[in-house]
């Protein structure tokens, strides 16, 4: 096989007659549904299934969530209620906010917060997230998070997480993503529809998603797509150019926070060859000669991407049960 450039490259009006066509499918006579609730962000993902879903299903059975809460960046709002707006659908807002208090999601957190910045305090301007060190390619297998907190005067202070901190502020902060499940699925039974996924490739493939939560949904179109193919689809589609060149976020955390400093620590543009060239038996040095690397970064890359996917297939498993 010839790897290149172009090897990642998909033909987005043929892909998008193959997923409108999977999406009808499945849903009509699988599922036994008929139409589609969603949750929408701004992102180009979700912006991407809403346009795939519209295709299917039609305007009028197609129903978009916003689900902000108060550590939403305003953008998120701003971003869906535009991408919905162009492509005809009326969307529901749902502030799930009051829902997160109750079950103690910020101050679970923040009380592991305190325990590393005593002096943290959201209530007065102080911001926070969670990181992985940057650049994989010549880190390696550094796959260790610090919390950082920003202050009121925009100081940013870092500090190493031990893995109980750690699984604590993950675990109060996923109440967000598995608060969205619910929402939506009330929508969904309400209606007789299914719930859409959003996740892409690299998300499904390596663990980037919350089980029961983002992940807790009846049908995923593009997660078979690289990110880089999800925006040949969002040019094809005619998501607004505002969405297709926002920077991806995980939107989880006060701080303002790419994904890529988050969880992939490689620009998508460049991890996108590594997942193909890993899936396809690509040799390392084809694929240190093609992306410009040297033979080290190319392996520190892949064995990450490995590791990710080792250390997350729990994500993936369904229930276990002796049957």
């Amino acid at each position: 096989m010839v790897f290149s450039k172009d090897s990642i490259l998909i033909n987005p009006e043929t892909e998008t007659n193959r997923i409108v066509s999977f999406l009808r499918q499945q849903v009509s006579r699988v599922l036994k549904r008929r139409g589609a609730v969603l949750g929408i962000s701004g992102g180009v993902d979700s912006s991407v299934v809403l346009a795939l879903c519209v295709k299917a299903f039609g305007k009028d059975k197609v129903i978009p969530l916003i689900m902000p809460e108060k550590e939403s960046d305003p953008e998120t709002l701003e971003y869906a209620q535009l991408v919905a707006a162009h492509f005809g659908v009326s969307p529901i807002l749902e502030d799930i906010t009051p829902v997160l208090e109750g079950y103690s999601c910020y101050q679970r957190r923040d009380n592991v917060i305190k325990e590393v910045f005593p002096e943290y305090d959201p209530q007065n301007g102080y911001k926070a997230k969670i990181i992985l060190p940057k650049n994989v390619l010549d880190s390696g297998l550094l796959n260790f998070f610090s919390l950082v907190i920003i202050t009121p005067d925009g100081t940013e202070k870092t500090h190493r997480l031990n893995p109980d901190q750690f699984l604590k502020i993950v675990a109060a902060s996923n109440f967000k993503q598995r608060t969205r499940m619910s929402v939506l699925y009330y929508y969904a039974e309400s209606n007789n529809y299914a719930v859409v996924g959003t996740a892409n490739k690299n998300e499904h493939m390596q663990g980037f998603f919350v089980k029961y939560g983002d992940g807790g949904v009846d049908i995923r179109p593009i997660s078979h797509l690289l990110k880089t193919q999800v925006y040949q689809l969002a040019e094809y589609l005619d998501v607004p150019e505002v969405i297709r060149s926002r920077t991806p976020t995980s939107d989880t955390y006060s701080a303002n926070q790419t994904q890529e400093e988050f969880f992939f620590r490689i620009p998508f543009k460049i991890l996108d060859y590594f997942i193909y060239a890993k899936e396809h038996d690509i040799p390392a040095d084809d694929i240190a000669s093609v992306l410009n690397l040297d033979i080290n970064q190319v392996n520190n890359a892949l064995a990450d991407i490995t590791q990710k996917k080792n250390t997350t297939e729990y994500l993936r498993y369904p229930p276990l049960s002796m049957d």
